[in-house]
């Protein structure tokens, strides 16, 4: 006779990992977006904003070969350089992007509005705070030393350069929760605003909650969020929490001042034998 046994964590929470921009610093993730449209009319291929953000929260490097790939780069490209982009063209956008967004990180590293708050009221939760981010480590110690500055400070946080590949693998979160000392993972919660944030929670095996205004998806900063109707606004929430469900994301909130109810939603769904 054979057995199939089967486990179930049953606890509490015990850690959130958030990522950076978008949904604790840069409101409308704005520093990468500007910079990539930058850097590529600085090339001869200009990019619309809407096209820089389409693989935001991904490598910073994986970001640039999937703009490569788009027919509207390769056929300005052709026309500037009279041949398609290469691996070379490639690593040397790059080693130009890395200076221009370094120089442009603090500036854009001011906390979401409620952000401190939350985590004030995680930690009294008993929670620990982590972060991931597509960010390298030069540029992740640039936003966290800002962060820091206005209070806030994750327990342990991990860029992708501290990991084989970055988002959409889990390896981030699951070096993150090895740092924090927490398992199973069930036990955590991914926080962010972009589709590859979803996926690397969702392959971490984790819960995962999607923000909608403050991230790539709204792609506006706080005051021209604040400028929109009532109606554009609701109208651009719908289709953003609407595209982060599909996504997976077993939560989708505005901002992150609006997670601590939802985790208390994931501990009910926990007690009661629910897995991510």
């Amino acid at each position: 006779m054979e057995f199939v046994f089967k486990r179930s964590y049953t606890g509490t929470l015990k850690a959130v990992i958030f990522d950076l921009a978008g949904t604790t610093v840069d409101y409308g993730s704005l520093a990468p977006a500007l910079v990539f449209v930058e850097v590529f009319k600085q090339w001869k291929a200009p990019i619309t904003l809407a096209e820089a953000r389409g693989p935001m929260g991904k490598h910073k490097k994986d970001h640039l070969r999937e703009l490569f790939a788009l027919d509207s780069v390769r056929q300005k490209w052709r026309q500037a350089h009279g041949r398609l982009p290469n691996d070379e063209d490639l690593e040397e956008m790059f080693n130009d992007f890395i200076p221009r967004q370094l120089d442009t990180l603090a500036a854009h590293s001011r906390l979401i509005p409620g952000v401190l708050e939350t985590v004030e009221r995680l930690r009294k939760m008993g929670l620990k705070i982590g972060a991931t981010t597509g960010y390298t480590r030069q540029m992740t110690d640039i936003v966290l030393d800002e962060a820091r500055k206005q209070g806030y400070e994750p327990d342990a946080a991990v860029c992708v350069s501290d990991v084989p590949a970055g988002r959409p693998a889990p390896w981030m979160c699951f070096v993150g929760a090895m740092n924090l000392g927490v398992y199973p993972m069930p036990a955590v919660v991914k926080i962010g605003d972009t589709v590859p944030d979803i996926e690397e929670g969702l392959n971490a095996g984790m819960w995962t909650i999607a923000v909608a205004e403050t991230g790539n998806e709204m792609g506006l900063s706080e005051k021209d969020v604040r400028a929109l109707s009532v109606q554009e606004r609701r109208q651009r929430l719908q289709k953003i929490y609407a595209k982060l469900s599909r996504a997976g994301a077993h939560y989708v909130v505005d901002s992150v001042a609006d997670v601590a109810p939802v985790l208390e939603k994931i501990n009910q769904r926990l007690a009661a034998g629910e897995k991510p």
